[in-house]
C-alpha cells in the first residue's frame, strides 16, 4: 500500500512537473481564467447581498458567505494543484476507442456539452444516494442558507474520479480530449446562476433547464424535496430517470444537510461524513457492516447505532437552530479582511503558476490551506485558531527567510517580502487579541451585528 500510495505521488508530481515546464503558458492561461473568474463571481454575490438587503430579503449571511467563499478557494487551488486522478483518463478512451474522428465546430460541440450534462446528472445524482461519495458532495449542500455564495462550496476531498466512462458516449463517437477538457469548466460555471431565492419560476424555461425553482428543491431537507432534480443545466434527465420534483408554494423550502455541520470551516466540513463513516465502520460489530456502511444508501449506520453512538441530526425542519454563533462586528470585519488577503495570495500564484514551478506550488498552496483552517477557525469561536495561526506564521515566515523572497515577487517589488512578514505577525496579534479576551467575554453579552 505505502509502495502504491508512493508511486502515485510520483506519478502526480512527475505530470504536474511536466505540465508546469513544457506548457507554462496553457497553465498560466488556465490561472489567468480562474483570476477573471473570480471577481465575476465576487461581484455577483454582492450584488445579491445588496439587493437582498435593500428589498428586506436578505438571503447571505456575512459569515455564512465568507465561508463558502473560502471552500471556493480551496477548490479552485486543489483543482490547480491536480490533487485528484481518474481511474481511466478521457484522453486514453477516446484514442483507444473511438469509431470516428471528429473535428471541433458548432455540431461537435453541441454533441460535447449533452453528453457532459449526462454525465454530471449521474456522478451527482450518485454523490447523493452512496454513502461514501456523499462525503465529496456534503460540502455542496452544507450552508443552511441559499445563495450565489454557497455555489462556490465545492469539494477538496475527491481525489479519484471514479465515473469518467460515463463520457464513453463522446469516446466513441470520437469528441476530441481538448474539447472536453475545454466545456468541464464553462459547465460548472454555467451552474453558478440558479443558486439564489431572488427569482422565481421562469416559464417555458422551467420545462427545459434548471432553474433557481428547480435547484432550491435540490438544496432543501424537506422530506418532499429531499435528493430531488439532480440536474445540473437540463431539467429533462430529472424527468426521464424519476428524480423530478416541482418546488411547491405550500412547502418552503429549508435548506442545509440533515446531519448539520455546525462549522464555518470549510477544510472540517470536506471530511466529516468520512470521519462519521471511518468511526461507524470501526465500532461495527460484524464484518458484513464494516463493508457495506460504504455502499448503503447516503445516512445509513448499522443497527441501534443512533443510540449507542449518536450524531446530531435534524428531525424537524421546521424546528431547529441554524448555526449562529455571536460575533463581534470587529471579528467580521477581520474575518472579511482575511478572506479578502487570502484571496490576494491565491490571485498572486494563479497568475504565476507557471513561473513558480514544483515543488513551489505545493508550498504555497499549504500555507493557502492554513491560512483558510486559520481564519474560520477563529470565525467558530474556537481558540485552536491560535495555534493554527501560530503554525501559519512560522510557515510563512520560514518560507521568506529560507528563500528571501516570497515566490519571485521581490523581483518586482523589492520591499514585499517586509509587507508580508508584517502582516503575518500583525495577523498572528489579533488572533492572540481574539482568542486572549473577546472569547473569554459571556457571549450574550457582546454587541454584534444582526444578520
Amino acid at each position: 500500500m505505502h509502495t502504491t500510495l508512493k508511486s502515485w505521488v510520483k506519478c502526480r508530481i512527475n505530470l504536474i512537473s511536466y505540465l508546469l515546464t513544457k506548457t507554462p503558458k496553457l497553465v498560466e492561461q488556465y490561472g489567468k481564467t480562474l483570476i477573471i473568474a473570480m471577481p465575476i463571481f465576487l461581484v455577483l454575490i454582492l450584488i445579491e447581498k445588496l439587493y437582498g438587503y435593500f428589498k428586506g430579503e436578505d438571503t447571505a449571511p456575512y459569515m455564512d458567505s465568507i465561508s463558502s467563499i473560502s471552500s471556493g478557494i480551496t477548490n479552485a487551488l486543489k483543482d490547480v494543484l491536480g490533487i485528484s486522478i481518474a481511474l481511466v483518463s478521457y484522453e486514453w478512451m477516446v484514442t483507444n476507442l473511438a469509431f470516428f474522428s471528429l473535428e471541433t465546430n458548432i455540431t461537435t460541440t453541441i454533441i460535447a456539452f449533452f453528453i457532459i450534462d449526462f454525465y454530471g446528472y449521474w456522478t451527482h445524482r450518485w454523490s447523493h444516494q452512496i454513502n461514501f461519495l456523499w462525503n465529496k458532495h456534503a460540502i455542496h449542500h452544507s450552508s443552511e442558507e441559499f445563495n450565489l455564495a454557497c455555489a462556490l462550496r465545492q469539494t477538496i476531498s475527491s481525489f479519484v474520479n471514479l465515473f469518467t466512462f460515463l463520457l464513453l458516449p463522446a469516446a466513441f463517437l470520437g469528441v476530441p480530449a481538448v474539447l472536453i477538457a475545454t466545456i468541464i469548466p464553462i459547465h460548472l460555471f454555467m451552474q453558478f446562476w440558479y443558486h439564489t431565492r431572488h427569482i422565481s419560476k421562469l416559464g417555458i424555461l422551467e420545462k427545459i433547464i434548471v432553474t433557481p425553482s428547480h435547484h432550491r428543491v435540490h438544496h432543501a431537507i424537506n422530506k418532499e424535496y429531499l435528493d430531488k432534480n439532480h440536474g445540473q443545466i437540463f431539467i429533462f434527465w430529472d424527468k426521464w430517470f424519476g428524480t423530478f420534483q416541482e418546488e411547491l408554494k405550500d412547502v418552503p423550502a429549508v435548506y442545509g444537510i440533515t446531519r448539520p455541520a455546525q462549522t464555518w470551516n470549510p477544510i472540517k466540513i470536506n471530511f466529516q461524513h468520512l470521519w462519521l463513516m471511518i468511526n461507524d465502520a470501526w465500532h461495527a460489530k460484524s464484518w458484513k457492516d464494516k463493508f457495506r456502511i460504504w455502499f448503503m444508501p447516503t445516512g445509513w449506520r448499522p443497527e441501534g447505532f443512533d443510540d449507542l453512538h449518536p450524531v446530531d441530526k435534524i428531525d424537524d425542519v421546521y424546528n431547529f437552530f441554524k448555526f449562529n454563533p455571536r460575533h463581534t462586528k470587529r471579528l467580521r470585519i477581520w474575518s472579511l479582511l482575511q478572506m479578502l488577503v487570502t484571496l490576494g495570495f491565491v490571485g498572486y500564484l494563479f497568475y504565476n503558476i507557471g513561473s513558480i514551478g514544483i515543488p513551489g506550488v505545493f508550498i504555497y498552496g499549504v500555507f493557502i490551506f492554513l491560512s483558510i483552517y486559520s481564519y474560520t477557525e477563529l470565525m467558530d469561536i474556537n481558540s485552536n485558531a491560535l495555534w493554527f495561526e501560530c503554525l501559519r506564521v512560522l510557515y510563512g515566515v520560514a518560507i521568506v527567510v529560507y528563500t528571501q523572497d516570497w515566490f519571485g515577487m521581490v523581483n518586482t517589488y523589492s520591499w514585499s517580502i517586509y509587507i508580508i512578514v508584517e502582516y503575518l505577525l500583525t495577523s498572528l496579534l489579533i488572533t492572540l487579541y481574539f482568542v486572549n479576551y473577546e472569547f473569554g467575554i459571556d457571549r450574550n453579552k457582546l454587541t454584534y451585528i444582526e444578520e
